[in-house]
């Protein structure tokens, strides 16, 4: 399998990373680190930002010496779903990012940061942009880009019918929903009843650069050469040319015409080009009030144009609508906005279908943007070499996601595996953020208002030149990286396209991105609020995904990304323990809505919050760190011959971990507070008020992530370092009351001898995953509960200054809390923790799953059990339904929906349904690997589990028991090895 997936993907990527430079390019050193790192043998491949003509820091365009035969990857999905209402465009002085360019500013005024539109391409710099446009001919705009709903008004984005859009209606019915009540969806209303879902525009422009700077820069062109050609000037790439070729009529469902010409043959249908200026219209923005506080002076010039003196933008378009902005803006005063000279920064061609039969009708448009010449490319006048080429990619496509998965996947698994990794290759996008700039304001525009530079956390990053394709959370919903959501996207990504992953995770430890004291930013809202800690265990897990699946090590990678994690290490430590008593505190660490305050916020108690959950993940960190270490010095000769240096680092990280254990039980004064409740068995966070501390027992993950926080480590690793275990030795025998307290036995070896670091001993693994496997507690029928059910019936709630704290933050989505949320990136995590600790307890230790179910599995078969529930989110069940749909009838059955799978930001814990941004691809992709782990055994929803108890699963480097399931499929545990099967099947510490 993996061999047939590398060959596939050398075919069609001709790539395996990023990041090399070209030989003209002068790469900047990295900052020196004050951590003491042993120089390589051969030094790692210099990865500093290039430099512009200008000297500025740009993205690097090219990759290694073979892969720039074919620069593949210049032009992608790269155009966002939605640039209005982003930070980056918002210059006003309330940081109301949504009131400041809403939807209905979107087609009038231009962007100064970045493009939107529908299924938009660009090049990896953004200087030319394409996408579609349609019109259904009833509403009073053309579609150029997705309508939503605001994130006060429900946060979502839609689809598109043929009859009128419902703006108004979605708008006025979410703002009148309260957070307990499903939100009011487009299939609520009538638009979609007669299955009609138009005038369809191919669109090609140049982003607005010119209106910005103090002179302006050169100006592209857009002109049409030929009826069916436009060809692009740019000065940074020369010409290219979109060729827009005659279209065969509409046929219907039968496949035959619906529109004969005279004689009864057929007539093409010939695109209209059209042409305007990418400029904003600031006759209807500021004449007409659709931005009353930003009215400025308009002068008509002689020619006809209009020009706006205080910020130096003119454009060609200028005019005033009908009704003061809400119909299709009218020409006045002469003034056309399609140029008929047929040139401009802004083009489309305009194809018109009529009477496209519903329910099956198609209408087909060839279009090709090259810079080649038909004497050069006979698909430019072939049609049917054109249609050839396009089935050849289809065909390799085909070829490459089917050889993910061998033995018996069912034909619906495998195709939401490729619809989650497709939708994570589509949501790259271009993000460009130049922090300095944003926060002056540009010379060529009025400047911003002074307050704004306070509003947020992100002044204090000035530093930051983001210009780089990233890996979306979502395109339309959160258009902007997060710096904890990419971490969880590139576990998927690592499967289909591992440089793009390594790329993505070597970017946000760059010092254009990471501040000089190892901060990594958050997200555009707030560079500065604080995200779990889990960029290390990516890292490794990306390394050792690409290790299985394409045999490729890639050493230089890890050690690169592993010193710049040093720093960050260091500003986790210095900066978040407050008191220096290894308790981390501060931020909301992705605990959305399920705590009682916001924890980016000073509680309103005053005192201090003890996160149990905070010194977990550093813990959980303190892991990843030392595995990476150990990894490092296998593969690198030179940490092996200046050995000392080497485990003095090792020993550091491992007594980090030893000390941040030991800090679940905290000091204040001569008293002593833990973070473990002993009489309910679980973690929960504490309010300390100098000598006085007090618990908070609510049942949320808070007490489940100290799981996370565990490791194996095999004998021989051990014994290949004598230094580090000489000094791990001396630490348990000579300090046993911090290594024996909060954390599992050091003394004790697991099965095969291995050793085990984690936060949680034996009786507390038990004892948390009695109330983890408990259906009337945090196992659902579709993973693990964010939030306990136990609280729907007992909330837990505090009275602070007469109001009662329950965290329904209109900031984190507004789904109830005894509802739990399932999260599939936590769920993730807690799934590879079961499956280490299985490693070292192997079939010994047997939990009863469900709890009171009588059926005992090992820890392993734990963890795809919950695999398996996550998979029911998205599988059809026995009736036909997908449980995301929460029971819509044609979304499940109608035979142009049934096939199509939305992946939710989080799911209702109780049936399963959609919730938050409802196309986040993001960390609800990781779907696709579960699949390609335990697919193959995977039941279908809503019908009986296989009773294990005569399944006894054992492994190590190689699994070798068979499958409840029989000799022809096989579980995560089968006697098939990794290369065999699926490589992803590999649960061994080698592979973890």
């Amino acid at each position: 399998m993996a061999t047939n997936v590398r060959n596939i993907q050398q075919k069609l990527f001709r790539s395996d990373s990023y990041g090399t430079q070209t030989p003209s390019e002068s790469p900047k050193p990295d900052n020196p680190l004050t951590i003491s790192i042993p120089e390589t043998v051969t030094p790692l491949p210099k990865i500093g930002r290039p430099s512009e003509p200008n000297g500025s820091p740009a993205s690097n365009e090219n990759g290694p010496r073979f892969y720039r035969e074919r620069h593949w990857k210049r032009w992608g999905p790269y155009v966002s779903d939605r640039q209005w209402a982003t930070v980056r465009e918002d210059y006003s002085g309330d940081g109301d990012a949504w009131a400041h360019f809403p939807h209905e500013h979107a087609r009038s005024r231009t962007y100064r940061w970045g493009e939107d539109g529908i299924a938009g391409i660009s090049d990896n710099h953004q200087r030319l942009c394409f996408s579609l446009a349609l019109w259904n001919e009833n509403d009073r705009m053309l579609k150029e880009r997705l309508f939503g709903v605001s994130g006060p008004q429900g946060n979502h984005g839609e689809d598109y019918p043929q009859k009128a859009y419902p703006y108004e209606d979605l708008v006025r019915e979410n703002q009148h929903r309260s957070r307990e009540v499903v939100e009011f969806e487009i299939l609520d209303t009538d638009v979609f009843d007669k299955d009609r879902y138009w005038d369809v525009f191919v669109e090609l422009w140049f982003p607005n650069s010119w209106s910005w700077a103090i002179p302006p820069p050169p100006r592209p062109n857009l002109v049409a050469t030929t009826n069916n050609r436009i060809t692009a000037t740019h000065d940074k790439f020369g010409k290219t040319h979109l060729y827009c070729f005659p279209s065969p009529p509409p046929v219907g469902p039968d496949g035959q015409p619906v529109n004969d010409g005279v004689n009864g043959e057929e007539e093409s249908v010939e695109p209209e080009l059209l042409f305007t200026e990418n400029d904003t219209n600031f006759m209807r923005c500021f004449h007409d009030h659709i931005i009353p506080a930003h009215r400025l002076p308009v002068h008509q010039s002689v020619d006809g144009r209009s020009k706006a003196n205080s910020n130096g933008k003119e454009h060609n378009s200028s005019g005033s609508d009908s009704d003061s902005g809400r119909a299709t803006p009218v020409p006045q005063h002469g003034v056309q906005f399609v140029n008929p000279e047929r040139t401009g920064t802004k083009s489309a061609a305009h194809y018109t279908f009529r009477n496209v039969p519903g329910r099956g009708g198609c209408a087909v448009v060839r279009l090709k943007l090259t810079p080649t010449t038909p004497q050069k490319d006979p698909t430019l006048e072939d049609e049917g070499l054109f249609d050839e080429v396009i089935e050849e990619r289809r065909v390799e496509a085909d070829e490459f996601y089917h050889n993910l998965t061998q033995g018996y996947v069912s034909d619906d698994l495998r195709a939401i595996m490729r619809q989650a990794l497709a939708g994570m290759l589509w949501t790259k996008q271009y993000y460009k953020f130049i922090a300095n700039e944003w926060l002056e304001g540009d010379p060529a525009q009025p400047r911003p208002p002074p307050s704004r530079k306070f509003l947020r956390g992100n002044k204090d990053w000035t530093h930051l030149y983001a210009s780089d394709i990233l890996s979306m959370p979502d395109k339309w919903e959160y258009p902007y990286f997060a710096a904890w959501d990419s971490a969880f996207h590139c576990i998927p990504l690592a499967v289909v396209d591992p440089a793009f992953a390594k790329k993505q995770l070597d970017l946000l430890t760059r010092e254009w991105y990471m501040k000089p004291d190892g901060q990594i930013p958050a997200y555009e809202w707030n560079f500065s609020d604080v995200n779990p800690p889990v960029h290390a265990w990516a890292t490794f897990r990306v390394f050792k995904i690409e290790r299985k699946l394409y045999g490729r090590e890639d050493v230089p990678f890890l050690e690169r990304v592993f010193q710049k994690l040093l720093l960050n290490f260091t500003w986790w430590v210095n900066r978040k323990d407050a008191d220096g008593a290894n308790v981390f505190e501060g931020g909301f660490l992705g605990l959305d809505n399920i705590g009682l305050f916001n924890r980016s916020e000073p509680l309103p108690t005053g005192g201090t919050l003890r996160q149990a959950d905070g010194t977990a993940w550093m813990a959980f960190y303190c892991l990843n760190m030392l595995s990476m270490a150990l990894e490092l010095a296998k593969h690198n000769s030179v940490y092996e011959d200046i050995a000392s240096k080497f485990f003095e680092a090792a020993d550091i990280l491992s007594q980090h971990f030893i000390f941040i254990a030991d800090a679940m039980t905290y000091h204040s004064g001569h008293d002593e507070f833990s973070l473990w409740n002993e009489r309910d068995g679980m973690y929960y966070d504490a309010i300390q008020w100098g000598d006085y501390s007090m618990q908070m027992p609510v049942r949320s993950l808070v007490g489940l992530i100290p799981l996370y926080a565990t490791l194996t480590l095999e004998p021989s690793v051990v014994n290949r370092f004598p230094g580090f275990k000489k000094r791990m030795d001396w630490f348990i025998e000579n300090r046993p009351e911090v290594s024996g307290r909060n954390m599992a036995n050091m003394k004790v070896r697991g099965r095969g001898e291995r050793f085990l670091l984690a936060l949680a001993s034996k009786e507390r693994l038990v004892s948390i995953l009695e109330k983890m496997l408990d259906e009337s507690e945090f196992f659902s029928e579709h993973g693990i509960r964010s939030l306990s059910k136990l609280h729907k019936d007992h909330p837990w709630g505090m009275e602070v200054n007469g109001q009662r704290h329950e965290s329904k933050s209109g900031m984190f989505g507004g789904n109830s809390n005894w509802r739990g949320p399932i999260w599939l990136a936590v769920n993730f995590l807690l799934i590879e923790s079961l499956q280490r600790f299985h490693q070292y307890y192997g079939d010994e230790l047997q939990v009863e799953c469900p709890t009171g179910s009588g059926e005992y599995m090992n820890l392993c078969q734990v963890a795809e059990e919950i695999q398996h529930r996550i998979i029911h989110i998205f599988g059809r069940d026995i009736h036909g339904r997908r449980a995301f749909n929460g029971g819509n009838q044609k979304l499940d059955f109608d035979p142009f929906f049934r096939d199509y799978v939305c992946f939710y930001e989080y799911f209702h814990g109780d049936d399963g349904r959609g919730l938050g941004a409802s196309h986040q691809t993001g960390w609800s992709g990781l779907v696709a690997y579960h699949i390609l782990q335990s697919g193959a055994s995977c039941r279908l929803p809503k019908t009986p589990r296989t009773p294990r108890s005569l399944a006894h699963h054992y492994f190590d480097e190689t699994i070798d028991s068979r499958s409840e399931y029989g000799d022809d499929v096989h579980s995560l545990m089968s006697a098939f090895s990794a290369s065999d099967l699926n490589t992803l099947g590999d649960v061994s510490p080698d592979a973890l």
